[in-house]
């Protein structure tokens, strides 16, 4: 079982920037895939952003060249930094794990709220 915990979540002006931050924790894959995925009032959850255990990220055409998915050097953390933010960005954000044999996404953080006003 493995435990996401997210944070760097809050309330920012249309153009600023935040920076989340996931812990995983718990039975983690030598070699596993983060997410991030986010889910507006009213909409399905998507995906934002992944990055895969072998380095190679993949993001959402909505938010190429604004946000960055990266590991940190502490083991198990994934960050997403958000630039140039938009009030289309306005989400709950959610962490999620999956194993390198996993198919789909198997852990989910409780997600962090992100709010970006015009």
């Amino acid at each position: 079982q493995v435990q996401l915990v997210e944070s760097g979540g809050g309330s920012v002006q249309a153009g600023g920037s935040l920076r989340l931050s996931c812990a995983a924790s718990g039975r983690t894959s030598s070699r596993y895939d983060m997410g991030w995925f986010r889910q507006a009032p009213g909409k399905e959850r998507d995906v934002v952003a992944r990055i895969y255990w072998s380095g190679l990220s993949t993001y959402a055409d909505s938010v190429k060249g604004r946000f960055t998915i990266s590991r940190g050097n502490a083991k198990n953390m994934v960050y997403l930094q958000m630039n140039s933010l938009k009030p289309e960005d306005t989400a709950v954000y959610y962490c999620a794990y999956r194993s390198g044999t996993q198919s789909q996404f198997s852990s989910w953080g409780q997600g962090t709220q992100v709010t970006v006003s015009s």
